[in-house]
């Protein structure tokens, strides 16, 4: 089960400098002029669990493997990229193709790097990125409801979604903020519009900026909480550095030099895992400790799939031990032995931190 995010925003905000960071490669080329990525990157990163670490230690386990989260990174849109501008089309169908958006929005002042509009202005970026998508999602809507106007037996909730849409989006509004009954959200789901995913907006700062933003991060964070949806602050230069730090003790000390807990990327991250819905369990032995990912509400037999396919399909139970209390017990046998272990069956809804060891048979 692969989940990712697509890195969207104006040329020249960081975008490809953020991916490096991010992915630790130098697959993007990072450079000082419009559209020198021509080709999505894509690129796999580690979720940042200090769980995991725990269980880790705990169980002596001899690896540890991270959940994953791939990221892509896309070339800068600009204004008429719906109309072909710039590289257009090609460019919002890889925004398609991902679960959610990472829109990285310029809020720092720097002359020698130039602006496609001539002035740092975030709003006005991502009002333009934003049109862009939604003047998209209209044209592939239209043709939709065209093809669908034909059909005899449209599919339940077909209908009545695409004149919500379509009246909602020639309102300037993105349609993750529109709401739907159930047939109209599995309709939608299958045509997978631009404007529904979850947006966290990553605002690039300078390095005096990192560690409390400035005015201008202040006015993207209202508007993503009237939007319902997220902000975070990165310096994407300061994480590139960081990125090819290999001594820990000497990455860690830089960045608690700058004030902050943790690199921006950490919170990009796992930003970006909350923001597609999905939660972490845990398989812990001697041998590894790994976390996987499965999306909210998701019931046991899935989750054993995750891990192989026979899991799911000879799911006969799962030993479950919540991860507060493998900690608080040290370990599995301390859980076992006071109870903490539970025998969950198909039904189990999986919880944030569980422990797992599935029985299965094939």
């Amino acid at each position: 089960m692969g989940f990712n995010c697509g890195i969207v925003g104006l040329p020249n905000v960081g975008k490809s400098t953020l991916f490096n960071a991010l992915t630790q490669t130098a697959a993007a080329q990072a450079m000082n002029y419009p559209f020198c990525t021509l080709e999505p990157n894509v690129g796999v990163v580690g979720v940042p669990d200090l769980r995991l670490l725990k269980l880790a230690s705990m169980a002596k386990s001899a690896k540890i493997i991270p959940s994953q989260l791939e990221i892509v990174d896309i070339a800068g849109l600009v204004k008429g990229a719906s109309n072909g501008e710039g590289l257009g089309n090609q460019f919002l169908g890889h925004i398609r193709g991902t679960d959610a958006i990472l829109q990285v929005v310029r809020c720092f002042e720097d002359p020698d790097i130039t602006h496609v509009h001539g002035s740092v202005d975030p709003l006005r970026d991502i009002a333009v990125v934003e049109m862009e998508l939604m003047l998209a999602d209209l044209e592939s809507l239209k043709k939709k409801e065209a093809a669908i106007s034909k059909k005899a037996n449209a599919e339940p909730g077909a209908k009545s979604f695409l004149t919500k849409a379509l009246d909602w989006l020639e309102g300037g509004n993105m349609l993750r903020q529109l709401e739907l009954g159930t047939e109209e959200l599995a309709f939608a789901a299958t045509l997978h519009p631009i404007t529904a995913k979850p947006i966290l907006y990553v605002c690039n700062v300078g390095e005096s900026d990192v560690a409390n933003g400035n005015q201008l991060t202040k006015i993207v964070g209202e508007f993503a909480r009237d939007r319902d949806s997220r902000c975070t602050v990165v310096s994407a230069a300061i994480e590139a550095e960081i990125a090819v730090m290999n001594d820990e003790a000497e990455k860690n000390e830089y960045i608690a030099s700058l004030g902050l807990a943790e690199s921006g990327l950490a919170r990009v991250i796992r930003n970006g895992h909350d923001l597609l819905n999905l939660i972490t369990f845990f398989t812990v032995g001697p041998q590894e400790a790994r976390a996987w990912t499965v999306s909210r509400g998701a019931k046991a037999p899935v989750a054993a799939g995750v891990i192989h396919t026979d899991f799911e399909r000879g799911f006969i139970c799962a030993e479950t031990i919540a991860y507060d209390d493998y900690v608080t017990c040290g370990g599995e046998s301390g859980a076992k032995s006071v109870g903490k272990m539970r025998l969950e069956g198909k039904e189990y809804v999986v919880q944030d931190g569980d422990v797992f060891h599935f029985r299965f048979n094939v």
